[in-house]
C-alpha cells in the first residue's frame, strides 16, 4: 500500500457518522471489537485509522499488525520502532498526533497535505464542529501546526515517482554561507537555538527543499517554543 492509496481510501469515508450522535456506535468500532459497541469507553479516532489499513490490506503497517484504540500507545510504538516524525517533517500519509490542550495526546488523523504555514490538511475519524477530538464523524480538517505533537510514518511501498524524486539531482547547501540570503537568517536562528545541527564540522548538507520547508515552518510559528526556550525572538508575535 502507498500513502496515496490510504488517503484515497480515507477520502471515501468522509461523511460517515456514528449513530445516534454521541454514542460511538459506528462501523469502525464494530469491525474492531467484533461486535456492536456504544458508550464513552469506545472513542474511535485511532480505530478509524486501524480500519483503513485493514481495508487496504496493509494491517502490518499499523501497530505492527496488532490493534490499539489508544493514540498514546500508537505514539509509543512509533517512537520505539523508529517511525516517529517531528511536526516540521510531516508529509502526506503520516499519522499525526494532536493535542488541543493539556499535556496528553488527545487525537489522531491522517495527513493529506502539508500546507506549511497554513497548517495540515487531515482526514480524521471521530471529529466535528462540536468537538475536535470526539465529534462523531469522519471529516477533512485543517490543523494548525501548534496542535501537532508529532507523527507516525508507516513503511509504505515505494512508488516509482518517489524513487525518482529521491534520486534526482538536488541543490545542496553544505554550510550556512551557502544558504541563499533569503533563508540564511532563519537557518542561522535555528542553529543558534539548537533546533538544527550540522555534522560537527560546520557542514549542514541541507537540500533547497529542506531549507524552504524549515523556513515555512519557522514563519508559521512551528519553532516558537524552542526559540523562546533558547532566549530568541519568536517568529509569530503575540
Amino acid at each position: 500500500m502507498t500513502a496515496e492509496n490510504l488517503i484515497a481510501l480515507a477520502k471515501g469515508e468522509v461523511g460517515t457518522k456514528e449513530f445516534p450522535a454521541g454514542s460511538n456506535r459506528v462501523k469502525y468500532n464494530t469491525a474492531y471489537y467484533g461486535r456492536e459497541v456504544s458508550g464513552d469507553d469506545y472513542p474511535w479516532c485511532c480505530v478509524f485509522l486501524w480500519w483503513l489499513f485493514r481495508e487496504g490490506g496493509a494491517s502490518a503497517l499499523f501497530y505492527g499488525g496488532g490493534k490499539t484504540a489508544s493514540c498514546g500507545a500508537l505514539a509509543s510504538y512509533a517512537k520505539a520502532h523508529g517511525l516517529w516524525v517531528e511536526p516540521e517533517s510531516l508529509r502526506p500519509g503520516d499519522l499525526v498526533f494532536l493535542r488541543f490542550s493539556g499535556s496528553v495526546i488527545q487525537h489522531i488523523g491522517l495527513v493529506a497535505q502539508n500546507r506549511g504555514v497554513d497548517g495540515l490538511l487531515t482526514i480524521e475519524g471521530n471529529t466535528g464542529a462540536g468537538s475536535d477530538a470526539n465529534g462523531g464523524e469522519v471529516q477533512i480538517r485543517v490543523r494548525a501546526m501548534k496542535f501537532t505533537v508529532g507523527g507516525f510514518r508507516p513503511r509504505y511501498e515505494e512508488e516509482q515517482t518517489m524513487v525518482k524524486q529521491q534520486t534526482a539531482v538536488q541543490t545542496v547547501y553544505e554550510t550556512l554561507n551557502d544558504v541563499p540570503q533569503t533563508f540564511r537568517g532563519v537557518i542561522s536562528a535555528l542553529m543558534t537555538a539548537g533546533i538544527l545541527q550540522g555534522d560537527g564540522g560546520g557542514k549542514l548538507n541541507l537540500t533547497h527543499e529542506m531549507v524552504r520547508t524549515l523556513t515555512l515552518v519557522y514563519r508559521g510559528g512551528g519553532f516558537d517554543r524552542k526559540l523562546a526556550a533558547a532566549g530568541l525572538e519568536s517568529a509569530v508575535k503575540e
